[in-house]
């Protein structure tokens, strides 16, 4: 038995949460942990339930988003840390339970993320032709257990969501195929797909204001150069009142996406004047339309399938408060996507907070309770969430970092205070996790393994004059990674 007296802890979800909260709890244990008497020596090890690691990055983010290659890369460093330890295709709860964890380990943090899409709740949305963006994005991103196939027959679309999410599924739907592989990863079942997409009509329906909207300066700049597509917007939504300037002016972010969103306004002017163009004044065979003020009613439908949507102008104060009009437009379509938020996933064992839609902790500083809140609530010890486990479906992949830091810290000081110097953990034998694995067949993949699929994603996409091509296939990703 090789017994080790480093602080042994298990991550769960080998996403961006996971992995940032894993080198900041090394780095953060290196520069305090003599003096909060935890010593400076940890393992940690992650587990992940797919073949591969990477999580929102891989499998969650539109495929042709330009900063995505620089995170991975960034979190592959990371992840090349003789004590941080990989293990994919590990499913919690399945191959390996919360009290066989809290055996081996000092810590357990949840780092899971969000796989499934919040319920449109409008009449219509269970017509043939609704769809969750959760399981578009896994059809482009190539998600191991994804639809292999999407319809994209409609020549009408409307997309409805605010936010980021909203921008890529309705970028998607308007992208040239030839364009999007030149430019990315995809593999080739999703560049078919594209090249058949029917779609020369899009709708993007956001409830509030123009000051309102939740999209990043980044995803505005990648809607503007979209080759052979005109973008269309309502001149009255760009009439903004000194109230609504001044309450965007005080927030930076806001201010630049607002800023964005007027040159995106003379953008749309310009193809107009232009004759119909795209951004390079290429004649455009298609037409993206942006709504801002529009609240989607109504899926209107015959014969069980989708055929159009009813939407309600609104208004919007410049505190963000959002009053209906009781004006209803109607609009042709023949698919409607919903991108209104995810929902993050469960954990078995560990209680979850409906109403706010992530795992039950402590006010928010990521102690896991045992229920959801009221004054009932006890923190379990030696748990924690991270990430959108612990916040719910908000911010972009670098709000995670503040997020770790606050976390590990919580962590490390709770640490301190437990016996021995944190090590509470009863099995302290760093190779009993994978003798437990090992009795119930399962086979992890390890960072070496994932090393050879990322080798041979490469060398596929080479053969095309492509950086990168991604398999979907888990057998395959099994096989390469045992190989």
């Amino acid at each position: 038995m090789s017994e080790t007296n480093e602080l042994r802890i298990a991550v769960i979800g080998a996403g961006p949460a996971g992995v940032y909260s894993s080198d900041i709890f090394l780095r953060q244990l290196g520069k305090l942990g003599e003096e909060l008497g935890l010593g400076t020596k940890a393992r940690i090890d992650l587990f992940e339930k797919l073949p591969v690691p990477f999580g929102l990055v891989r499998y969650g983010v539109a495929p042709d988003h330009p900063s995505i290659k620089f995170i991975a890369s960034a979190l592959e460093k990371t992840l090349d840390n003789p004590d941080i330890h990989l293990y994919c295709d590990v499913e919690f709860g399945k191959d390996v339970t919360l009290d066989e964890l809290l055996e081996r380990y000092d810590a357990v943090l949840f780092a899971t993320g969000a796989v499934e899409d919040k319920p449109l709740g409008l009449p219509g949305s269970d017509l043939d032709g609704v769809y969750g963006a959760a399981k578009f994005v896994e059809w482009y991103d190539g998600y191991p257990t994804g639809a292999r196939e999407w319809p994209l027959d409609a020549e009408e679309v409307a997309v409805i969501g605010g936010g980021n999410v909203a921008m890529d599924v309705a970028r998607e739907l308007m992208r040239n195929a030839d364009d999007l592989k030149e430019r990315t990863d995809i593999p080739d079942n999703v560049y078919e797909g594209i090249k058949a997409n029917k779609a020369k009509t899009l709708h993007l329906f956001i409830r509030r204001g123009v000051a309102q909207a939740k999209f990043s300066v980044q995803e505005l700049r990648e809607m503007e150069k979209l080759p052979g597509v005109q973008l269309i917007i309502n001149e009255d939504d760009f009439d903004l009142d000194d109230d609504t300037i001044e309450e965007a002016g005080k927030d930076k972010l806001t201010r630049q996406m607002v800023e964005e969103l007027f040159t995106i306004r003379e953008m749309a002017e310009d193809m107009e004047d232009d004759g119909d163009t795209d951004f390079e004044g290429n004649p455009a065979d298609r037409k993206y339309y942006i709504h801002f003020n529009s609240a989607p009613v109504e899926v209107l439908g015959e014969d069980g399938k989708v055929v159009g949507i009813r939407v309600e102008k609104t208004e919007t104060s410049a505190d963000g408060k959002m009053t209906r009009t009781g004006e209803f437009e109607e609009y042709p379509v023949q698919a409607v996507y919903h991108a209104i938020g995810y929902k993050p996933a469960t954990a078995p064992g560990i209680e979850y907070d409906e109403r706010r839609a992530h795992l039950a902790n402590a006010n928010g500083d990521g102690r896991i309770t045992t229920e959801a809140s009221g004054e009932g609530a006890q923190v379990r010890e030696r748990l924690y969430a991270t990430g959108w486990a612990k916040r719910g479906p908000v911010g972009l992949i670098g709000s995670t970092k503040s997020d770790a830091l606050l976390i590990v810290t919580n962590m490390l000081e709770d640490l301190s205070k437990a016996a021995e110097g944190g090590r509470v953990a009863a099995d302290r034998d760093p190779e009993s996790i994978d003798r437990l694995l090992a009795s119930r067949g399962v086979k992890p993949i390890d960072f070496a393994g994932w090393k050879k699929v990322d080798a041979f994603e490469r060398a596929e996409g080479a053969k095309e004059g492509r950086e990168h091509k991604k398999v979907i296939d888990p057998e395959q990703m099994r096989a390469l990674a045992h190989a």
